[in-house]
Parts: structure tokens; sequence; C-alpha cells
């Protein structure tokens, strides 16, 4: 699981293996740790209607709800939004790039633009 904040916009993006997890337990959660504090950012099932998120004791949580992780590990949609609140948030499928990067990108989604942009090369 990634994350990418910016202004008030904050971004989720999943591989394959964070979907499936997030499917099936209903969270997921990883960290970073800086010199005395550690930044928590997790995803958890909700039974609300829309993407929404809290900032409490150095974690941000994204709730999402349960129609929306089911749609994401079942079917081909890519993510969802909103943008009703103070932050805009997303949560989408993690693509592998279209150019080479040294992050291990195998368990991402494939890039459905890598075709088109692999033609356009030739």
């Amino acid at each position: 699981m990634k994350i990418r904040i910016k202004t008030n916009s904050v971004r989720y993006r999943l591989n394959r293996t964070d979907v499936q997890q997030l499917a099936s337990t209903g969270y997921l959660e990883d960290k970073v740790a800086f010199w005395q504090q550690t930044l928590v950012y997790a995803i958890q099932a909700a039974d609300t209607e829309e993407l929404s998120s809290s900032f409490k004791n150095n974690v941000i949580t994204l709730y999402v709800p349960q129609t929306m992780i089911d749609e994401l590990e079942s079917t081909e949609r890519v993510g969802f939004e909103n943008n009703n609140g103070p932050v805009h948030l997303l949560v989408e499928k993690d693509f592998t790039c279209l150019e080479n990067v040294a992050e291990d990108q195998g368990d991402n989604y494939p890039n459905p633009l890598a075709v088109k942009y692999d033609e356009q090369r030739r």
C-alpha cells in the first residue's frame, strides 16, 4: 500500500495483495517510522456510503464502504474518490509504471495504457 499526500488530498494506492487482504480482513495498515514518532496509515472497511477519513494519534485512516472494496476486488473498477469534504480522498489500484523504475512492481495491476504506450514508442 502506498499513500500520497498533497495539500488537502490523500491518495491510497493498493496492489493486488492489498486489495485481497482488505477484502478478506476489512483492514490494512502500514507505517513510516520517523526518529521519535511513527505515522500510521490505514484503510478500514466501514458501514458508510462514501469514503471518509480521520487523523488521530498519528494515524490516518481511510474508511471505505464494503461495497467499494468488493467492487475493487471483483471488477475492473480502478478506484473511488470523494471530493465532498475538507480533504479530497482517493483509493485506487496501483498499476505498473509505463517507464522502468527501481521499485518492485510485481504485485501491481497491469497498466491498461501499456499497449498504447508501447505502440507509440515504436
